[in-house]
């Protein structure tokens, strides 16, 4: 069966969403250690969350990448991921959701939150023709994240690392049966509307 172009896919328990994010070694240990993040993890710059394992992998390089060296499952209570999609605006405009231009700049301004759909990846990395969630967090919504919202972090490195090598022996079976369990999100009725192209 194909899948929706824009859907939200993530691993998720009744109260619970996991999204990823990778960070430097200074600020992804000691925040997996502490399960909370560091006084130096900046606040008040916005905060990109994924749920999608392997699009976090295209984008830190399967933790290789300088800065992106430590890879983290950061699980969150599904009301406050909820919130921010609920407040939150498309990062580009459309024209069949957006009454006009100049109107979505200002109001995307003001948001909290902001949406991006990216190609999913496979374990090539390579891009499929479905999208994958990016959820940016800024102001009260970064402060709710960090604050509220965050119930656990793990880091999850040493997983990156393990899959990124089956793939790279060929072994893809084993590979994907690492992967974390990732199913479609039930997001409540019109919850994405304003978010969906």
């Amino acid at each position: 069966m194909e899948s929706p172009k824009h859907q939200i896919r993530a691993q998720y328990t009744a109260g619970t969403v996991t999204v990823y994010q990778a960070y430097r070694p200074e600020i992804g240990l000691p925040a997996a250690r502490d399960g909370s993040f560091p006084a130096a993890w900046q606040r008040h710059r916005m905060t990109w969350i994924k749920p999608s394992f392997l699009w976090m992998m295209y984008r830190c390089g399967w933790g290789t990448k300088e800065g992106q060296e430590t890879v983290l499952a950061v699980e969150i209570s599904r009301e406050g991921f909820e919130w921010a999609l609920r407040n939150a605006m498309l990062s580009h405009y459309e024209r069949d959701l957006h009454s006009d231009h100049t109107a979505w700049k200002r109001a995307l301004k003001r948001t909290p939150a902001r949406v991006q759909w990216d190609p999913e990846r496979d374990l090539h990395l390579r891009p499929l023709p479905y999208r994958s969630l990016q959820l940016g967090l800024a102001g009260e919504a970064s402060a709710g994240y960090a604050d509220d919202w965050t119930v656990g972090i793990t880091d999850v490195t040493p997983l990156a690392h393990r899959v990124h090598g089956l793939v790279r022996a060929g072994d893809l079976a084993a590979a994907a049966q690492l992967l974390p369990p990732e199913q479609p999100y039930p997001a409540p009725d019109g919850l994405l509307s304003h978010l969906t192209p």
